[in-house]
């Protein structure tokens, strides 16, 4: 649902702005998508491998302090989104001016959503994201046919929907978000937190700085172009997004239950996300020329269409790599996920900038799916790293020949996930 509602969103700008309005939009939601990766590795991603799955009072505390922390993020982020507006003029100044005003409620209504999943009740999650789809479609359309369409409108018809579900979640949790807490939060998982925010916004600062490069380099037209064709993904994003709630709760029950599937789960996640990227760009690249792009996109379908197929690679490569990442979340190897999503950055972002400089926009794109495919590589290479430094998950004879499947003991002690009845021996 929650993606669902993005996808609306997304397509519906884009049929009723236009390119450059369009773009200016895909820049707010990108810094969003920084923020909330931001959010996310702060407050979530610890309450989802420490808290997944807790007795009630125990998971509410918790959710206290991680929605606290993430309330605390979006309005430090939302003060920076309001400082940039006033600084930078034309279309890009009404969508950030918009988009501060937003984050405090779009990052809190995230953290309410992943926080019934970590508690199993994965209902609650599903209707928060309904009553924010059922605020927000109905005001876009008022604001279309009342002549307020522009991206400041648009931008704040989103984030009113976010509102109204960050305010549901706190009755439907029975808990209130605790700023003071958040401080608490923060101190609790030192381990795991800042090192899950330099990974999270690490991938995510990939995209935003190639995106701005872009801008500079080929206009914001471009960005539009590129922008839409991420659009004709939704559907797809709808079911990686969706098993992005369940995949690292999952990973961890399975760790605690039979450490030895892990590394099987991972690749079955990783496997199917990629295959399936791939049968939908398969499916885009047929139906398009037959009205789906023009039915989604509507002027702007045209121009996109090009960049379906590196944009389909580009994400195929990413998703090859989930299963990864996954594992390494699970088995809290913060240090080496961190050490991952670094290289991830070192290569996606020269890469799209050099295709952009080389080849406009398809060489972007290109460069950027190139650089995917490598980073997957060096993914399963650190989670590889991280199993033989557990004391607990063995690495299969599959992933690499001499691995012998064997656990070794050494790597620093944040590392290993430690097995009580070995350490006993």
């Amino acid at each position: 649902m929650s993606s669902l509602t993005n996808f609306i969103l997304t397509a519906y700008i884009a049929r009723s702005l236009g390119a450059t309005q369009f773009g200016a939009f895909s820049l707010a939601y990108l810094t969003y998508g920084f923020a909330n990766n931001a959010s996310r590795g702060l407050s979530i991603e610890p309450l989802l491998v420490r808290f997944s799955g807790p007795e009630l009072t125990r998971w509410r505390r918790a959710a206290g302090g991680c929605t606290g922390t993430a309330l605390l993020v979006g309005l430090a982020t939302g003060s920076l989104a309001l400082g940039a507006g006033a600084l930078i003029g034309g279309t890009i100044k009404l969508a950030f001016l918009a988009l501060g005003l937003m984050l405090p409620g779009l990052l809190l209504q995230d953290s309410w959503r992943y926080a019934f999943f970590a508690a199993g009740r994965g209902h609650l999650a599903f209707v928060n994201d309904t009553v924010w789809a059922f605020v927000q479609i109905p005001l876009l359309v008022v604001l279309k046919l009342t002549g307020h369409a522009n991206v400041f409108w648009f931008i704040l018809a989103w984030g009113a929907g976010a509102y109204v579900g960050a305010i549901l979640g706190v009755f439907q949790a029975r808990v209130a978000p605790r700023l003071v807490g958040a401080t608490r939060w923060l101190i609790s998982h030192r381990d795991l937190g800042p090192r899950y925010m330099l990974e999270n916004t690490g991938n995510n600062a990939s995209s935003i700085v190639v995106n701005y490069s872009n801008s500079s380099i080929l206009g914001l037209g471009a960005v539009g172009d590129i922008q839409a064709a991420n659009v004709l993904m939704g559907p797809f994003k709808i079911i990686l997004f969706g098993l992005g709630m369940i995949t690292i709760p999952e990973a961890a029950h399975i760790l605690r239950r039979s450490p030895r599937r892990l590394p099987l789960f991972c690749l079955a996640i990783s496997g199917a996300l990629a295959v399936a990227a791939l049968a939908w760009g398969a499916v885009l690249l047929v139906a398009m020329p037959l009205g789906l792009g023009h039915l989604v996109l509507g002027s702007i379908a045209g121009p996109a269409y090009p960049l379906v197929l590196p944009t389909v690679l580009a994400i195929a490569g990413n998703c090859a790599g989930i299963g990864a990442g996954i594992g390494m979340h699970a088995m809290s190897a913060a240090r080496r996920s961190l050490r991952a999503s670094m290289w991830s950055s070192a290569l996606v972002i020269p890469a799209g900038i050099a295709g952009a400089l080389v080849a406009g926009v398809l060489g972007s794109l290109y460069f950027t799916a190139a650089a995917a495919w490598l980073t997957t590589v060096m993914s399963w290479w650190y989670f590889r790293k991280a199993m033989r430094e557990s004391a607990k998950v063995p690495v299969p004879g599959w992933m690499w020949p001499g691995s012998g499947g064997r656990a070794a003991t050494t790597g620093s002690p944040e590392d290993r996930v430690q097995d009580p009845v070995r350490a006993g021996r």
